[in-house]
């Protein structure tokens, strides 16, 4: 079986080499080191805001996004950070997406169903 990928796929062209964007929901869990773990939490922010990523926490995760690439390093990162601070486990939901029609953002997509609420859910 043959799987086709359609070269159309949205991206970006910085400095002369494309880049695919996405919006990455994570969910990092270290597992062995007590009951609060907001500290470990706190560690992978500063990753994610020193690789220069848009993000917004919320209470069970992250949502990030930029460039594929990047947001999968941050991700790296974040494991190896919470493990270098001791923790001898982690488990980590990830959820993404990306678009291939236009450009989207975090926040317009929160716009998007704010403004449907206004117009009670109709376009």
């Amino acid at each position: 079986m043959e799987i086709s990928i359609p070269l159309f796929l949205h991206r970006i062209q910085y400095r002369g080499v494309d880049k695919m964007n996405v919006i990455v929901d994570l969910c990092v869990v270290p597992i062995g080191v007590g009951v609060s773990v907001s500290h470990y939490i706190v560690a992978c922010e500063k990753v994610i805001k020193e690789a220069g990523l848009d993000s917004q926490l919320h209470a069970y995760g992250t949502n990030i996004e930029g460039e594929w690439d990047a947001v999968f390093a941050a991700v790296k990162r974040c494991h190896e950070v919470v493990h270098d601070m001791g923790a001898p486990r982690i488990t980590t939901s990830i959820r993404v997406g990306t678009r291939i029609d236009r450009p989207q953002t975090m926040q317009d997509k929160i716009d998007s169903v704010e403004n449907k609420l206004k117009n009670d859910g109709m376009p």
